[in-house]
């Protein structure tokens, strides 16, 4: 099969990884994969560190010059699906496809976000045999259904490689220049998530008297802005705070924290929890953000109450004073990521959504 990956974002989110492992896993499986994006973005540079062949795609304000375009490839490459992850990246691979008379689309929709189609997006159902993909089951449950897709909605759960994170943790502190001591606790955010990130820092302000050794780095999409670093100087914890552009791979600093935190939502969020608990990190977040999918509480990590800086200092706190119930809670993760959220499971449910969407083509 023939399968095309059509992403225009050019920063590395979670959504562009979970296409880029899936066309890896797909490719190694034996289908023809190719990825088309912007030669200058992340999601470039993480393409050619694989075997995926890549169509550079510049950036193109207008929906049917870039449709024109799909159509060339659909053509050229004679591709029987296209993956896309957004509403515009849909139309262009629908209109795309009506041109070429081939190819069925296929939209992936950002694990526990509300599910959006604009006008143009249900127009473009009209145009070629279209479906759509969703994380979780409860995604799935929630969204409307639509009279317009050829075929039902699927589910393709995230997951990661779990062999990737079996580094001795020694090593990964020294990889990302963290102190042998250190109580470190990682959190990753978002830009939509700095009200949490404020609870995470009032929390290390709050332990920080009776724990000298600890630490906290702050990494993820705008994350870095001057009011939060303003709002660690206020609570005098600055010296405590690193605000981190961990690149395009986080795994060597995930690796070497002690707990994590996630206060991000979206792929991002599922992806971080993914990271943490495939490195045996205890993980932390609060009740009803994307992490609840993926933590079992008080087995691999604690869902803490929301806004209750004082109640999650105090679980903090038992966790750091408590090694061995941390290794527990890390191993615990592991086993539960290997059993239930592997890559492989996620590439295998890509090609199933590839193979029943090249049938309605």
């Amino acid at each position: 099969m023939h399968i095309l990956f059509y992403i225009e974002a050019r920063e590395w989110t979670g959504s562009a990884r979970a296409f880029v492992a899936a066309a890896r896993g797909l490719e190694a499986r034996g289908h023809q994969v190719v990825i088309a994006c912007d030669p200058e973005s992340a999601v470039a540079e993480q393409t050619r560190a694989g075997t995926c062949e890549l169509i550079a795609v510049r950036p193109e304000r207008s929906l049917m010059g870039a449709a024109l375009r799909v159509r060339a490839m659909l053509a050229r490459y004679a591709i029987d699906v296209v993956f896309v992850p957004g509403d515009r990246e849909q139309v262009i691979a629908a209109t795309g496809a009506w041109l070429a008379d081939r190819a069925a689309v296929v939209r992936r929709l950002p694990m526990g976000a509300p599910f959006a189609l604009s006008r143009r997006g249900r127009f473009a159902l009209r145009l070629a045999a279209t479906g759509f993909a969703f994380s979780s089951e409860d995604d799935a449950r929630t969204a409307p259904r639509l009279a317009h897709a050829r075929f039902d909605p699927a589910v393709v759960p995230l997951g990661v490689d779990v062999q990737r994170y079996d580094a001795e943790r020694a090593a990964a502190r020294a990889d990302a220049g963290v102190d042998q001591d250190a109580d470190l606790i990682v959190c990753v955010g978002d830009a939509d998530s700095r009200v949490r990130i404020g609870t995470v820092l009032r929390v290390v302000a709050m332990l920080a008297p009776r724990h000298p050794r600890l630490r906290l780095a702050i990494l993820g999409r705008g994350t870095d802005t001057q009011d939060l670093r303003v709002h660690a100087a206020a609570l005098r914890i600055s010296r405590l705070v690193r605000f981190l552009d961990a690149g395009d791979d986080a795994t060597p600093l995930l690796c070497a924290a002690d707990l994590g935190w996630i206060v991000a939502d979206g792929d991002d969020g599922a992806f971080a929890a993914l990271d943490l608990l495939a490195s045996r990190v205890p993980v932390l977040a609060e009740r009803g953000t994307i992490a609840r999918h993926f933590v079992p509480d008080g087995i691999a990590g604690l869902l803490l109450p929301p806004a209750d800086a004082p109640n999650a200092a105090a679980a903090v706190a038992r966790l750091l004073t408590l090694h061995d119930e941390r290794v527990a809670m890390g191993n615990a993760g592991h086993a539960r990521v290997a059993r239930d959220f592997s890559e492989v499971a996620m590439v295998e449910a890509f090609e199933r959504v590839a193979l029943a969407a090249g049938s309605r083509a």
